[in-house]
């Protein structure tokens, strides 16, 4: 019996709850062999309703695409086809290949979705999924209509991290809080994504999300993170031309709300920025409600993120 219960893994029973979540939702398990030493694995709708857009979310670092969009997929699948893929190094995907770069895993979200028979898609990316979905938008200008980033700070340069824009000083700080693997490190990592952190949270319970969802392919994922930032500066950023709406939360302490700002003033006419008041970096957690509202109005009804008439010096949200 004792060994039993020592065998429980709460994190594996939750990412059970989530697969049949998604199930139930109307989504299928996909994983597909793109012939390079790449595999990519892929939620995809059972039925495929040709009068609906297609919607892809691009998840972030940490866990894996269900745990970020959960709370997203049964809502958002009555208005579109919904596809969530798990990036390179998360949940089943991965490869052989050496690339590192979000241009990379740009291109292997549009190949798994053209083996699907997708070829027009809109796109939401939270936090380095903002990064891929940028690099979809600038990489397949035809494919991309619309693209919601939040809080995805691809205006990103360097010089920042020098400068004390962000919370960490250099790449392999930001690497051993992104990529926890102690509860310090976990504590960390969840002191600058929420506005307000839950506290208590049993270290047990953080060892075994660490074993379960933080282990696997720890150095391919520190390359990731390293290749994100090497040598960036916005001079290089190409600017898209896709209606693109930015949602960032007024606290965010890993990508500050300047970078926001930033990308706006970067994409000028073509896009719009939202502020999330009471919010952090994790703003799919703290906030699911509003960003499902700013989805459905923004890809559905409008190209404005609020109001007509509202920009980002007064577009703010609870």
């Amino acid at each position: 019996m004792k060994k039993k219960m020592a065998n429980l893994s709460l994190t594996a029973m939750l990412n059970r709850c989530f697969r049949y979540s998604f199930s139930k939702a109307g989504l299928r398990s996909s994983t597909m062999d793109l012939g390079d030493g790449t595999v990519m694995h892929i939620w995809v709708p059972k039925v495929h309703i040709k009068s609906r857009p297609t919607l892809i979310l691009i998840h972030g670092i940490g866990a894996n695409a269900m745990w970020q969009w959960n709370d997203f997929v049964s809502p958002l699948m009555s208005r579109f086809n919904v596809y969530v893929p798990d990036l390179l190094f998360f949940g089943d995907s991965y490869t052989s290949r050496p690339e590192r770069s979000e241009q990379f895993q740009a291109q292997c979200v549009m190949r798994v979705m053209e083996a699907h028979g997708v070829t027009v898609m809109n796109v939401v990316g939270i936090s380095y999924g903002g990064f891929v979905g940028y690099s979809l938008a600038a990489q397949f200008k035809e494919r991309v209509e619309k693209l919601v980033l939040c809080c995805a700070g691809v205006c990103l340069e360097d010089k920042d991290m020098e400068e004390g824009m962000l919370q960490v000083k250099s790449v392999d700080e930001a690497v051993s809080i992104l990529l926890p693997q102690t509860p310090q490190k976990m504590r960390e990592l969840m002191k600058i994504s929420f506005y307000k952190p839950r506290k208590g949270v049993p270290t047990c319970f953080l060892n075994d999300f660490i074993r379960e969802m933080c282990s696997e392919h720890l150095q391919e994922r520190k390359e990731l993170i390293q290749a994100l930032h090497k040598d960036r500066k916005l001079s290089n950023l190409p600017k898209i031309t896709q209606p693109t709406l930015l949602i960032w939360g007024e606290h965010d302490q890993i990508f500050p709300l300047e970078l926001g700002h930033r990308l706006e003033r970067h994409l000028g006419d073509n896009a719009k920025l939202v502020m999330i008041k009471n919010a952090g970096h994790a703003i799919n957690v703290e906030k699911p409600k509003v960003l499902l509202k700013h989805f459905k109005y923004f890809l559905i009804d409008t190209f404005s993120p609020m109001e007509p008439g509202n920009h980002s010096n007064g577009c703010k949200t609870d």
